[in-house]
């Protein structure tokens, strides 16, 4: 059987020209828009426990910069690609604008299995693969952060390397950094926190109430355990749950504390007692109020669309919905909340780790979390408010909102020389 592999970038291209074509940019801007500002492929050698040396492949990509220096996570995945790289690195972008923080759009990778990886070899990948791109990095240029496979630990061993290099500790060159040295509090749950507060302003539009509202959760890691113990915490019953070994399932509710733990003692989900297994595909297709996948790319296409039982679905992974999937989720009434608006709690939050170090100064998780509700709100307002005036549909209101606010930018800096 030959399967259709959907490339990421031609999804977050084809997003981005229907945005265009909307809002009547000219080619001249599409041209600039479209196109990532820099690319950078990095080989470079690591040495093994046992001896060996062996080869690795990063990528770091700018897609625009003219709002801010680039801002974007870095993932470390046997299925890292260029392709991949870039699609992230334009969501970004889009992110950014539409929270309306002053950073541009970018995403890095190394093409490798952590999981295969012995602390020791990880910390050298990661020390040199921080060198490779640090023509790139900076305070004031580019400013990596966690993504997939990534964590506090890996970015405090980047950070170390690049100050390293500077001769000065420089905490402000990098986000998502254990708290004591220079991390943020309120950054390990921002992603999650961003996604519940979406999701209760989705929820409030449509007439949802979480006691009377069913959640199923495609993936069990940070974003997607989180965003099930603070739903759960909001009065919502989670009936289904997944991560890579695969779903479960209880219709009459998953108690989402003892998931976790069950998770933490068995390294996965499956044979929890009191559920039923489903795969992950089964998963996306159950009875439910609301649905969030909240793992990888192209889970939602045009086969399962049609059988996606949800009212509303929000977007804690990255690009989890193909174009054709989105039309027919659209036409068949679904609310789609994008995740270029669903998941930038992480990024707000960086951003405000990024402030922090550049002040000295501090704040409170209370702050932290205060000052994400508050901007997660207004921007799901705006991008609501954007798709009633212009007739459409969420993701293409946070398109509008977002590519407007990047285009006016490069606009008024004009074209050097």
């Amino acid at each position: 059987m030959v399967v259709d592999v959907i490339s990421p970038y031609t999804v977050a291209v084809a997003q981005f020209d229907e945005a265009a074509e909307r809002l009547g940019l000219s080619q001249s801007m599409r041209n600039v828009l479209r196109a990532p500002k820099r690319e950078l492929i990095v080989n470079f050698p690591v040495r093994l426990d046992n001896g060996d040396v062996q080869m690795f492949t990063g990528y770091r990509v700018q897609h625009n910069i003219n709002r801010g220096p680039a801002k974007g996570g870095i993932r470390f995945s046997p299925e890292v690609s260029l392709d991949e790289v870039r699609a992230l690195a334009m969501w970004m972008t889009w992110k950014c604008a539409v929270v309306d923080i002053p950073f541009g759009g970018a995403k890095g990778g190394v093409i490798c299995d952590p999981h295969q990886m012995s602390r020791g070899e990880l910390e050298r990948m990661s020390r040199r693969y921080a060198t490779e791109i640090s023509i790139l990095m900076g305070p004031n240029s580019d400013i990596p952060a966690p993504d997939m496979n990534t964590n506090p630990q890996v970015m405090a061993w980047m950070m170390d390397t690049y100050s390293m290099h500077q001769g000065y500790s420089v905490p402000a060159a990098i986000t998502g950094k254990p708290l004591a040295i220079g991390g943020s509090e309120g950054r390990l749950d921002a992603t999650a926190r961003g996604v519940q507060v979406v999701t209760r302003a989705a929820m409030r539009h449509l007439g949802m109430s979480p006691e009377r509202s069913s959640v199923v959760i495609q993936g069990f890691g940070n974003v997607g355990g989180i965003t099930a113990r603070l739903l759960h915490e909001m009065g919502c019953k989670i009936v289904g749950l997944s991560d890579i070994s695969g779903g479960v399932y209880n219709p009459q509710g998953i108690d989402v504390p003892t998931a976790m733990r069950f998770s933490r003692e068995h390294g996965s989900l499956r044979g929890m007692p009191g559920t039923e297994p489903v795969t992950n595909r089964e998963l996306l297709e159950l009875p439910c109020d609301i649905l969030i996948p909240a793992a990888l790319e192209n889970q939602l296409t045009k086969d399962n669309a049609d059988h996606v039982q949800a009212r509303l679905i929000v977007e804690a992974a990255n690009g989890p919905t193909t174009n054709e999937a989105d039309h027919i989720l659209n036409d068949n009434g679904v609310l789609i909340v994008p995740d270029i608006l669903a998941n930038a709690g992480g990024v707000t939050v960086s951003y405000f780790e990024w402030v922090q170090d550049l002040q000295h100064f501090f704040w409170s998780e209370n702050e932290i979390n205060q000052r994400l509700e508050s901007i997660m709100t207004r921007s799901f307002d705006a991008v609501l408010e954007k798709s009633t005036n212009q007739e459409t549909n969420l993701r293409m209101g946070a398109y509008l909102l977002a590519v407007s606010r990047v285009a006016e930018a490069t606009e008024l800096r004009g074209i050097y020389p």
